[in-house]
């Protein structure tokens, strides 16, 4: 719902900071033989955090910037110096945001100061001097900083009430909303005066509550007509709900008959709506008409509380005050959402899937090989022989012969393209014979023999 400058939904794109870059260094001074290497780590990436702000009441400014980026960590140094980790980017929501991703809930953030980590950066690479063993002493090898999470999320704003005001349009729910709080509303006297809900703050007795004055609900809200529905979520948050009446009644519906079309439009938009403790006011005593409505829905809602009182004049206000204190006193405060009972079970995903495109390039796909070869410098023949090995050992390298993998075959993963040829090796630089590694083809050797598989197929 969007209205001015209030807005309750947003879509946003996060993403944490990369993690910084393995330094590889080896420590030279004079009179220091064999010194040994000594380049550090590099920092970890900026975690992306959401905290709950009660003095916001939007998430407008969100809609305006909806790409979150966290800091990257720093490179790691010589003399085995750590680099610097990226700051955390805090994001501030309103109090009642729901964070969600694919439709699961992963966090409800009711109360203030409540925080929530919705992408972790990346963890540093490893320098050279952490791949130090007794058979390695001088490893030439040092990792790229781990990618920080990237995800795309949905925010959605439940307004947070104690006294939720509803009626249908110009039941004088705003100035209700005035005479109780220095909240102020917009008042005219026509309907649908108001456009989106405000939040005052009522202290009567020495006793403190925030009050809600939801737009104006019309017939039909429930499945979606006017603005109703979304009109209807923000209620979900309130305690106890206060029903004003106009005793000329609305759009050629008297007292009675509105005070049952709100009822159903609470019940059908949700149960525990129609369940929460309700009291129905008559407003607008001043009226001649409303102590006739007053003694009719007395009869005719003996469930509920029925009142009488004048927004406008304040006559009856405070004795609808004591009723709601003494309501409130006796109603629990409704727990927030658990992502547990709400978010869908994940399942295991493999390691590692392969599947084969049109132009028979074969893509392989896994979010922990995709960070291994974003990880591995491959300019570095010790880390390309190291991914290699990785390889081997979580059995991708198996997996690819028996999916059918032939000499010649274009790999994709992460963003790179490989060779085929028995190894991975024809990314890497070129390097000693000795080493396993064997000269890379060009662009266009590797076209013309692909071009030859084609035809030797069609033949």
């Amino acid at each position: 719902m969007q209205s001015g400058s209030f807005l309750d939904r947003v879509k946003i794109y996060v993403t944490a900071g990369k993690g910084g870059d393995g330094c590889l260094s080896f420590r030279r001074e004079k009179f220091i033989e064999f010194g040994g290497p000594n380049g550090g780590c590099g920092g970890k990436g900026g975690d992306v955090i959401l905290r709950a702000e009660p003095n916001l009441t939007t998430l407008l400014e969100l809609a305006y910037n909806p790409h979150i980026e966290a800091q990257n960590g720093e490179k790691g140094g010589t003399y085995n110096k750590t680099g610097r980790a990226g700051e955390d980017r805090i994001v501030l929501v309103p109090c009642g945001t729901i964070v969600k991703q694919d439709g699961h809930i992963l966090a409800d953030l009711t109360k203030p100061g409540q925080e929530f980590t919705v992408a972790k950066g990346g963890m540093g690479g490893r320098g050279n001097q952490s791949f130090k063993t007794r058979n390695n002493t001088a490893p030439h090898i040092a990792e790229n900083g781990q990618p920080g999470e990237e995800v795309t999320l949905i925010l959605e704003l439940k307004v947070l009430a104690d006294l939720g005001l509803v009626g249908f349009p110009n039941a004088g729910k705003s100035t209700f909303l005035s005479r109780i709080s220095a909240a102020r509303p917009r008042i005219a006297d026509y309907p649908f005066t108001t456009l989106n809900p405000n939040l005052g703050i009522t202290l009567h007795k020495n006793v403190s509550f925030a009050t809600a004055d939801i737009p104006g609900i019309i017939e039909g809200a429930s499945e979606g007509k006017g603005l109703g529905y979304q009109f209807l979520k923000h209620i979900e948050r309130t305690r106890v709900l206060l029903h004003l009446v106009d005793p000329e009644g609305f759009d050629g519906m008297n007292a009675e008959k509105s005070v049952k079309v709100i009822e159903n439009e609470l019940k059908t938009f949700d149960k525990k709506l129609f369940e929460k403790p309700r009291i129905i006011v008559v407003n607008k005593m001043d009226l001649p008409s409303a102590q006739k409505a007053y003694e009719t829905l007395k009869k005719k809602f003996k469930k509920h509380k029925v009142m009488l009182m004048s927004a406008a004049t304040g006559e009856g206000v405070n004795a609808v005050l004591d009723e709601v204190v003494k309501i409130l006193a006796s109603t629990p405060v409704e727990m927030p959402l658990e992502p547990e009972q709400t978010a869908a079970v994940h399942k295991v995903e493999p390691i590692f899937s392969i599947s084969r495109d049109e132009e028979e390039v074969i893509h392989i796909t896994g979010k922990k090989v995709v960070e291994f070869i974003a990880m591995t410098n491959f300019n570095q023949p010790e880390a390309v022989a190291r991914l290699r090995g990785i390889f081997k050992k979580i059995g991708l390298e198996k997996a690819l012969l028996k999916f059918g993998v032939q000499d010649g075959d274009t790999l994709v993963v992460g963003g790179r393209e490989f060779e085929w040829n028995g190894d991975f090796d024809n990314e890497a630089p070129t390097a000693p014979e000795h080493a396993g590694y064997k000269r890379r083809e060009t662009k266009q050797e590797r076209l013309e023999k692909r071009r030859a598989r084609r035809q030797a197929k069609l033949k």
